[in-house]
């Protein structure tokens, strides 16, 4: 056996002073009494890259089963921001951060492959990860990341619990979703927006896997969950795209979550 890899949790300001820290070499604990301030950011900082993690950068956010292949900062949002949140994240001045390896059971089990609570802008070392050609007008609630938070609330449109992606109109609009390694899968479930009838809806969507194969999906006006399955294949990343909208009136298609099953 070889020596324990380390994992080190910290809360970084805006200069760059470490305001609190804690490390271990399985599971740490965090508690943080502080009432953050924009620029702060929780840094996850692990010896043993790539594998798999389970962060928790609030108490509020919940944990995230993470693929992660580098240091993870991430930035606590403020105003605009955060508005795509629970309002109880990273707010008052009692705070939990956790952080550890996780269990091989936990990570080869079937599952939602692309729900991350913690998915941010950028290059974020950290697996599954929602990039997007377009978002309505650079807003929070209408970014990527919220098709795959894993809340499926979809009767309203903007503040959370009411995050989606939103295509600002845009026929051409795609979402992508990397895994970070390859993975298996044979099954997606797309929730649509469903606020009617601000929103209209999608007829057809076309999933791209990383293989370059392709798979059209049917979609009908619900609210409910649509599921499609497929032979299991092996990819590194899928593409939601060629998005038809609906003959009505309303020109706000939206997707409220991705779910990618898989191993």
């Amino acid at each position: 056996m070889g020596k324990s890899a380390m994992i080190k949790v910290q809360v970084v300001n805006k200069e760059g002073t470490i305001i609190a820290e804690a490390a271990g070499t399985r599971e740490v604990n965090l508690p943080v009494s502080r009432t953050y301030e924009e620029g702060d950011r929780v840094v996850f900082l692990v010896d043993e890259t790539p594998a798999f993690y389970v962060f928790q950068a609030d108490d509020a956010l919940g944990e995230a089963l993470v693929y992660v292949t580098g240091e993870v900062s991430y930035e606590i949002p403020f105003g605009e921001k955060k508005v795509c949140y629970s309002p109880k994240i990273f707010s008052g001045e009692s705070h939990l951060i956790t952080a550890r390896k996780a269990r091989e059971w936990e990570y080869e089990s079937y599952r939602n492959l692309a729900v991350n609570v913690m998915d941010q802008h950028g290059d974020t070392n950290c697996y599954p990860h929602a990039t997007a050609n377009v978002e309505t007008r650079g807003e929070s609630v209408f970014a990527a990341r919220n098709a795959i938070d894993g809340v499926t609330s979809n009767h309203s449109h903007g503040y959370w619990p009411y995050g989606s992606w939103g295509i600002n109109r845009n026929p051409q609009a795609t979402m992508r979703v990397d895994f970070g390694r390859e993975v298996t899968t044979d099954r997606i479930e797309i929730y649509t927006r469903a606020d009617f009838p601000h929103d209209a809806w999608w007829t057809k969507a076309t999933v791209r896997f990383s293989d370059d194969t392709t798979m059209v999906c049917d979609l009908v006006k619900t609210d409910e969950g649509q599921e499609f399955t497929f032979p299991p294949k092996k990819v590194r990343w899928v593409q939601l795209e060629e998005l038809i909208k609906a003959d009505d009136p309303s020109p706000f298609p939206a997707l409220s979550q991705l779910k990618v099953y898989g191993k």
